[in-house]
């Protein structure tokens, strides 16, 4: 899909490490310093390397989160599915849903230092990249699905 852009680099998870993009991009950030870095990571993957937004902050790095929020330890179901667990209880499903409560990406930023927005629409969606790429340091959207 980006064949047609601007020259850029893609990092990519070859599997086996659930939460890697939020470390990666920050690796990403502390190599190239002078290049933007997009990162794309899921809630509930995000969830077991949230701390990198911190190291973002107090580096200063030149990085720009999208959380893709479905509320769900998605990866985590697809996994439980591959095991044949085609029909799984309530409590089994209640542990892969990242919701009661919802978790709040934009708080969890702020916390780690991060400025953020969170969008519900192409359109915000499309302002709060804008907002993202012309940033200096740390930037989270959280893309609510």
């Amino acid at each position: 899909m980006t064949s047609g852009a601007a020259p850029h680099d893609w990092l990519q998870l070859t599997g086996g490490a659930t939460g890697e993009g939020l470390p990666l991009a920050t690796g990403a950030a502390v190599a190239c310093p002078d290049r933007k870095v997009i990162s794309l990571e899921a809630d509930g993957s995000g969830m077991y390397t949230l701390q990198s937004l911190w190291t973002q902050a107090r580096e200063g790095l030149n990085v720009m989160t999208l959380i893709l929020a479905n509320r769900a330890y998605a990866i985590l179901r697809q996994e439980l599915a591959n095991l044949g667990a085609d029909n799984p209880g309530r409590k089994a499903l209640d542990m892969l849903s990242l919701g009661n409560p919802n978790l709040d990406w934009i708080s969890l930023a702020k916390g780690m230092g991060v400025e953020g927005r969170r969008v519900e629409t192409v359109d915000e969606l499309v302002a709060a990249f804008r907002a993202g790429v012309a940033a200096t340091g740390p930037f989270l959207i959280e893309v609510v699905l």
